[in-house]
């Protein structure tokens, strides 16, 4: 029986363990996929060494697991995060799935008013999320909690009426209003949104996330991070299988 596995440090949100058993249900495939949660990315050598058939990797390892891998797949090693381990020839090889399932879920909803899109955090995730915007030709600005003098980086005290009339594309890749702590949010001026409007949210766990829940009831269209999660995962069992 093959084995897979989700690395990363607080792993009661994810659905990744539930979706892969029941693909392996409904597929009649003979495999199991556990989560293994470390406090420090240093044993991550324990699981590498053990030569599973492939890992995901999550918050908050996507970007600290580069240097444990033997080598890094070219987009992978441009958007700087890693969040699919496949084996070859004993190599452990890095590979990005969050860019490809994130173009895919997206396609639907974007229209030529987001040309500009705000993207909240700066981890792995997001890293992924202004690849796949700046590939398309989106311009890109980061939001976090200290703008750091970095070219379109901003404080979330930044952001204003102006910049959210500017910017119709909103992604939040922090993990602020994810299970269980829901009742948390990106603190925006949300009166500035309207029907034009498209606002995702990464996080999938609650399906409605409270930045999601004020986004909509300004008439934004309204994305979670579920179609995502399935599209960047059959990607990764695609690599794992190729």
């Amino acid at each position: 029986m093959k084995k897979y596995g989700l690395i990363g440090k607080s792993l009661s949100h994810s659905f990744s363990p539930l979706f892969f058993k029941q693909f392996f249900e409904i597929n009649n495939i003979s495999a199991e996929y556990k989560a293994y949660e470390i406090e420090t990315i240093e044993e991550v050598k324990e699981l590498l060494s053990q030569k599973n058939a492939g890992y995901n990797v999550t918050i908050p390892y996507k970007e600290s697991i580069l240097p444990f891998l033997d080598e890094i797949d070219p987009i992978a090693k441009e958007i700087g995060a890693v969040n699919t381990i496949v084996f070859k020839n004993n190599k452990s090889i890095g590979y990005n799935t969050d860019a490809f399932g994130f173009k895919q879920s997206i396609k639907p909803f974007l229209t030529n008013k987001h040309d500009c899109a705000l993207i909240f955090g700066t981890g792995g995730a997001a890293k992924a999320v202004a690849f796949v915007l700046k590939e398309i030709g989106v311009k890109v600005l980061y939001v976090s909690r200290q703008a750091n003098g970095i070219k379109n980086h901003f404080a979330y005290t930044d952001v204003n009426e102006n910049m959210l009339s500017a910017c119709k594309l909103l992604v939040n890749c922090t993990p602020l209003g994810m299970f269980p702590q829901t009742k948390t949010s990106v603190d925006i001026p949300f009166d500035a949104l309207g029907k034009e409007h498209l606002v995702i949210d990464l996080i999938y766990n609650p399906e409605k996330t409270l930045f999601l829940e004020r986004a909509q009831k300004q008439q934004a269209t309204i994305l979670n991070g579920a179609s995502m999660l399935k599209e960047q995962a059959m990607e990764s069992w695609r690599l794992w299988n190729k």
